[in-house]
């Protein structure tokens, strides 16, 4: 570390300090490496604070113009990437000033006036939690329309509907999709949710006990586009709920991402053959020149255990700090940033795979009538057809599936004589019931799999997004 740069570190801590620190403490100390990725925020947060000093009669309108310009020309430096960070300035915050003091001279010492780092770095992180928040769901609007089109392609193909990865009853192709528009759906609005509540600016709260200066916190806040300023000035710089909030709910949306992955994998099988993923998220073998490997749904299927993993560090971190701040929560940014990078990457990869996926509408209805999948509609026609309580209808479809499986044929495939040895009086009305098709369009109870309930939902859904 050359003399200037310690120099240079030292004045920003001011004159407590007689030596900078050495290489050891810098490489702990310094956030700059990853908290750089807030530079946007933080500039617009201090021109935000420079014009409400001036409006306050705290800086004069000179300094803060000058402010104000000189920041935008830090801004320029970094996204042209002529911009050279210091790890001696430690974090954002501070290589941000410095240039600006650079550029601007005696003027930039005016912008740390009525606040602190604790309340920039809240400002800062809070406004880049909730740009994330919109991004994430801008991407589950994405990928909730690419699960409506495919729920209208296939409306009405029957496929297998599992319980413990067994058939169970027949549901159609849209009913099975439209249980993940749902899915992401709650997704979305526990993100809305979420922006509702973290929509307060930390600005102005200084360390921790405000500030002396006659600040107005409310133009600030207006300024950010948050709703008003936070009410206690120990909890705005010491909250990061909305860092957790976002983590729980990214993992939650991870999970369904998840869960439709494995259903990719499996279905994508030469066993299943239900569907047939595009070349654009499947990669082949290095041997084996057959294979196409559905690689996007697994690593998506993975990364819950990255974005988890980021919640369980946060929630540690947070759950032993008193208030106010502390330096612990320096470790929130790098947990926080991949796992939101790695959640907008498997949204947007997911939404890529369900516009390009291929459903096999024969084989799923291949597969729809096997495993006796109509049994309960033989022991619900037994019900409503004979009067038979739900129990014993449940032990004569019992007993004739098991007929059926000596046989080696499905329940259809049993002649009337067959059934009539089970139970005299079955009569020939009870074929009705047993195909698939008819199987899928009696369930029409308000959520149900029958393609008229299906359609309702793609149009209510439609017309609630817009």
């Amino acid at each position: 570390m050359t003399n200037d740069t310690k120099n240079s570190a030292n004045t920003m801590w001011g004159g407590r300090f007689a030596a900078g620190p050495d290489a050891i403490m810098e490489a702990i100390n310094a956030s700059i490496g990853f908290d750089k990725r807030m530079a946007r925020q933080d500039i617009t947060g201090s021109r935000a604070h420079a014009s409400m000093l001036a409006a306050q009669g705290i800086i004069t309108d000179k300094d803060a113009e000058a402010i104000r310009e000189g920041l935008l020309t830090v801004l320029s430096e970094i996204e042209t990437g002529t911009f050279v960070y210091s790890t001696a300035l430690e974090d954002i915050h501070m290589n941000v000033e410095a240039r600006l003091k650079e550029i601007i001279g005696e003027p930039a010492g005016r912008l740390h006036t009525a606040r602190s780092r604790n309340d920039q770095v809240a400002t800062d992180f809070r406004l880049w939690v909730r740009d994330q928040v919109d991004a994430a769901i801008e991407g589950l609007d994405a990928l909730i329309r690419a699960f409506l089109d495919q729920a209208e392609a296939g409306a009405d193909w029957v496929m297998p509907g599992f319980t413990h990865l067994q058939t169970a009853q027949p549901v159609t192709w849209g009913h099975h999709m439209m249980a993940y528009v749902e899915m992401f759906a709650r997704d979305k609005s526990r993100f809305q949710d979420a922006r509702v509540r973290m929509n307060e600016s930390p600005l102005g709260a200084a360390a921790l006990a405000g500030t002396g200066f006659p600040t107005d916190r409310h133009m600030t806040a207006e300024a950010l586009g948050f709703d008003r300023p936070m009410a206690n000035s120990l909890d705005a710089v010491s909250d990061r709920d909305h860092a957790l909030e976002f983590l729980s709910n990214a993992t939650i949306c991870a999970l369904h991402l998840s869960r439709f992955s494995e259903e990719l994998v499996i279905w994508s099988s030469a066993q299943f053959r239900f569907v047939t993923l595009s070349d654009r998220f499947s990669t082949g073998s290095s041997i084996m020149p057959q294979k196409k490997n559905p690689d996007a749904a697994e690593l998506i299927r993975a990364k819950i255990g990255r974005i988890m993993g980021s919640m369980v560090a946060l929630f540690t971190i947070m759950k032993g700090l008193p208030l106010a701040y502390s330096k612990d929560m320096q470790e929130d940014k790098e947990q926080f940033f991949d796992a939101a990078d790695n959640l907008m990457l498997s949204l947007a990869a997911m939404t890529g795979m369900v516009s390009d996926l291929t459903a096999n509408k024969d084989a799923l209805a291949a597969a729809a009538s096997s495993g006796f999948s109509t049994a309960t509609d033989l022991a619900d026609w037994l019900v409503r057809e004979l009067g038979l309580p739900f129990r014993d209808a449940h032990h004569v479809t019992g007993a004739l599936v098991g007929m059926a499986e000596k046989q080696g044929c499905d329940l259809p495939d049993l002649s009337l004589d067959d059934m009539q040895s089970v139970h005299a009086d079955i009569t020939e009305g009870v074929y009705d019931v047993l195909t698939v098709d008819a199987s899928v369009a009696s369930r029409m109870s308000y959520g149900g799999t029958a393609p008229v309930r299906v359609r309702e939902q793609i149009a209510a859904w439609r017309e609630r997004l817009g």
